[in-house]
């Protein structure tokens, strides 16, 4: 017997039905198709069962489905062993990798892969239950750290991996990000310019934006599709603008940008507004502002963060120094490895995180578990749980047009899909890493580790073998290669759509932890 465990009912019928059939593939469309009986029959405990048979046995479902229903019905986590064979028979591959990577850094985002590790100089280890802690990339962070380079973590506990520890309250970790960004801001671009030429080639830093009246002053409205010769066009007219506020209620801040006239309309750059949101101020211009590092009552100094996140304000000035100076003297080998963050605004908080990439000219040391797939968490909103009564429209800004008002997670879901935004059918075949509720409700064939679950892992190779004979293919199957992501395109740190807009987020900002609704619109924008 090998490590297999399988569903002591489910095997049974299994076995009672192929040994009318000499096709195990009929065999298992004849036991499903009375589906009344066979679900009632699931459920009893598990019991071990050779490899091979196991292999068999999730073989002749996954060919029966793929061939009956479609290959998007066989469904796995982009961290189950079975996700690769499932992705290269056109399966849904599902994933927990936050959306906010591919809104800043673009669709075609490249990180580093394992081999690049040791050559890292400056490693921030973000979140908890980080993927390097525990996974076979540990080795590398290790080995990095000979040729001396430095590791902080950054989250709710501390880490023996690192050479030191930031411990933030659970859901803050936006805060210190905005606090790093304001200072790298004021002394990497405009004490000095380190990264200027940077962030006029890769980034959309110096593309001009139209401000729309509002309330006697103006508010940020859409790109104009033109870019600016330089970051700013600081020197001539000011004007104020309101920005969206959220650490002390939904509120708005007044500060003031350069404008330029575009048409009779004023425009400004995408780093002016920037320079704003984060606090940073210029002579001349309106609004108010922070009076420095230490100001706790302004938005977005090291002096603010320290209330929310309990990290010293010295300590977080440190940290984005030495992330920028490293990046300066080192051409960007600094790298973000993000974790779990504990807030459902987990979006926003990584945006503010992926903005110091930018800001350095890192943008390819985003380290991120798993790949382009079907989000998970909208995959089991649409397929497993039933119609919500959230009100997205209470986290929109206080500025806001009313997009989301009384409009419930499960209905902007459907209508981002009806967009084009990607998913799949609920799942008949399923392969989990470890238990996931509320789960579809039409699974065929759920394969993972626990006892709810009808079948433990079968070893992937004697799968794709079993897949390979079952379906009658001429070639042996072999499980696809991970392929390298091309080269990632401009970087955005203003994501110009609708729903970004409506939320106040089209920019950086903070969002304190708080009730969590199941979908947040800004987790369904796509950046193409």
């Amino acid at each position: 017997m090998g490590g297999s465990q399988v569903n002591q009912a489910l095997v049974r019928l299994y076995f009672e039905v192929r040994d009318g059939e000499r096709d195990p593939v009929a065999a298992w469309a004849k036991l499903t198709g009375n589906s009344q009986l066979y679900h009632r029959m699931r459920g009893e405990r598990r019991v071990p069962l050779d490899d091979a048979t196991a292999a068999e046995l999730a073989g002749a479902a996954i060919v029966d489905t793929a061939a009956r229903h479609g290959a998007e019905r066989v469904a796995a986590l982009a961290t189950s062993p079975l996700s690769r064979l499932v992705g290269g028979l056109g399966g849904a591959v599902l994933t927990e990798h936050p959306c906010a990577p591919e809104q800043v850094l673009g669709p075609r985002f490249s990180g580093p892969g394992a081999d690049d590790w040791a050559r890292q100089a400056y490693v921030l280890l973000w979140g908890e239950n980080n993927r390097l802690v525990r996974t076979a990339d540990t080795p590398w962070v290790i080995a990095g750290r000979y040729k001396g380079q430095k590791v902080v973590a950054i989250g709710t506990h501390p880490t023996r991996l690192s050479d030191e520890t930031l411990v933030v309250r659970p859901g803050t970790d936006g805060a210190l990000a905005m606090a790093m960004g304001h200072v790298l801001l004021k002394e990497f671009y405009l004490d000095r310019t380190p990264f200027a030429g940077h962030a006029m080639e890769r980034t959309d830093l110096p593309s001009l934006v139209w401000l729309r009246r509002r309330e006697g002053a103006y508010v940020p409205g859409g790109l104009t599709g033109e870019v600016c010769d330089r970051l700013s066009v600081y020197g001539g007219q000011a004007a104020e603008v309101l920005l969206p506020r959220f650490d002390d209620g939904t509120g708005v801040l007044r500060r003031g940008v350069p404008v330029v006239s575009d048409g009779g309309e004023p425009v400004t750059t995408v780093f002016d507004l920037l320079l704003a949101v984060y606090g940073v101020p210029r002579p001349g211009l309106p609004g108010v502002w922070p009076g420095g590092y230490e100001d706790r009552a302004e938005p977005y100094t090291p002096g603010w963060q320290e209330a929310y996140t309990g990290v010293a304000a010295s300590r977080a000035v440190k940290t984005a120094r030495e992330l920028g100076v490293t990046a300066e003297k080192t051409g960007g080998r600094c790298v973000i490895v993000p974790g779990r963050l504990e807030t459902p605004h987990a979006d926003t908080a990584y945006r503010a995180m992926l903005a110091l990439l930018v800001l350095t000219g890192c943008g390819g040391g985003w380290a991120q578990a798993g790949g382009a797939g079907i989000p998970l968490v909208p995959y089991l909103c649409l397929h497993a749980c039933g119609e919500d009564r959230a009100d997205l429209g209470a986290l929109s800004w206080a500025l806001a047009e009313g997009l989301f008002a009384r409009r419930t997670s499960r209905a902007v879901l459907l209508e981002a899909v009806a967009g084009g935004w990607p998913m799949a059918p609920p799942p008949r075949v399923l392969a989990l890493p470890r238990p996931i509720y509320p789960l579809p409700p039409d699974v065929d064939l759920l394969i993972g580790p626990d006892e709810h679950c009808d079948l433990t892992p079968p070893d992937p190779e004697l799968l794709a073998g079993a897949v390979t004979r079952l379906a009658g293919d001429t070639t042996p199957r072999r499980l696809p290669e991970p392929g390298a992501r091309p080269a990632f395109g401009r970087m955005r740190l203003m994501v110009d759509h609708a729903w970004m807009h409506e939320y106040g987020e089209a920019l950086p900002t903070y969002r304190p932890p708080g009730l969590g609704i199941p979908i947040k619109p800004t987790q369904l924008v796509r950046v193409r």
